[in-house]
């Protein structure tokens, strides 16, 4: 499993510029440290861990001004390359720009970076100014789409929703809405007032019906993009609790953790699919669940 991890502990800062470093700086010849600078104080910084904590891709983003963002030091293991996971970093870090008021971010590339930037939205704009006095950069620049325009397939997701309200009514009385739908990634967030314990967090139940929620949503969807058809149920759960929710209860299915055989549906036999569900407080990972999920053929 992958998933998005922003590094707090000593251990995990250091685990993050030692990648950045050997990605980003060491192919140079440049000496460890020259992979930081003064920004990394005022930056936000995004990595993508696998099941075992290692450290498979990263990034970072600032504010230049109050609606300008700058992403930088993007890199993925090359032995890692290919599986969306730069994309799903940049993605990430747009999402931060974005809740911090950018309305446009920017990133300077070299020769090589440019066609993966431009496949993410980004357009060149102009020369940039050399790096460590010598590498050679174009500056490209993506203009970020408000949180309503990041819905693919809206009528779908709208579907989705109302399909929740009609059929599981204890989803809308716990403010469980999606956020955000790119086709890769599926986002929920619910209420924390709607849903909160004596101890001013999340109950743990409600985190569960989030998770499992976000789930079913992500196989609905995948579902329509392959014009298939059949009854979702649930056949397995299994979460675990690092951190109770204290803030912004939100959770997060990715396509790359989808394990599925389509091609029993089509046959008219029920398919298994198994996925994972990260769930956050913020952008804090606080949980993580994984399920199977069985689609029923319709009869």
């Amino acid at each position: 499993m992958f998933r998005v991890h922003t590094p707090q502990t000593d251990q995990e800062l250091e685990s993050y510029f030692q990648f950045r470093w050997e990605m980003l700086r060491k192919p140079w010849n440049y000496p460890p440290g020259s992979e930081k600078d003064e920004y990394e104080t005022v930056s936000e910084h995004r990595t993508i861990i696998d099941s075992k904590g290692t450290v498979l891709a990263c990034g970072r983003v600032h504010l230049n001004t109050s609606e300008e963002a700058q992403i930088r030091h993007i890199a993925v293991h090359p032995d890692q390359q290919g599986k969306g996971l730069g994309k799903m970093i940049v993605n990430a870090l747009e999402a931060v720009a974005r809740e911090q008021g950018a309305v446009r971010t920017v990133t300077n590339s070299r020769e090589l970076s440019i066609p993966f930037f431009q496949s993410c939205g980004y357009e060149i704009e102009k020369q940039a100014p050399n790096e460590l006095g010598e590498l050679k950069r174009q500056q490209m620049v993506k203009q970020l789409q408000s949180s309503s325009d990041l819905m693919l397939h809206a009528d779908w997701c709208e579907e989705l929703q109302n399909t929740w309200y009609d059929t599981i009514p204890i989803s809308e009385q716990m403010g469980i809405k999606l956020h955000q739908y790119s086709g890769k990634t599926l986002e929920t967030r619910a209420s924390l007032n709607k849903n909160i314990n004596l101890h001013g967090s999340m109950f743990a139940g409600s985190i569960f019906s989030l998770a499992t929620l976000t789930g079913w949503g992500m196989i609905y969807l995948q579902l329509r993009d392959k014009s298939l058809q059949g009854e979702i149920v649930l056949g397995d759960g299994d979460i675990h609790y690092h951190k109770p929710i204290t803030l912004q209860p939100r959770a997060l299915c990715h396509i790359e953790s989808i394990d599925a055989k389509y091609e029993h549906l089509k046959k008219g036999k029920k398919c298994r699919i198994s996925l994972r569900v990260e769930i956050l407080d913020g952008d804090t990972p606080v949980a993580e669940f994984a399920g199977v999920y069985w689609v029923l053929p319709p009869k």
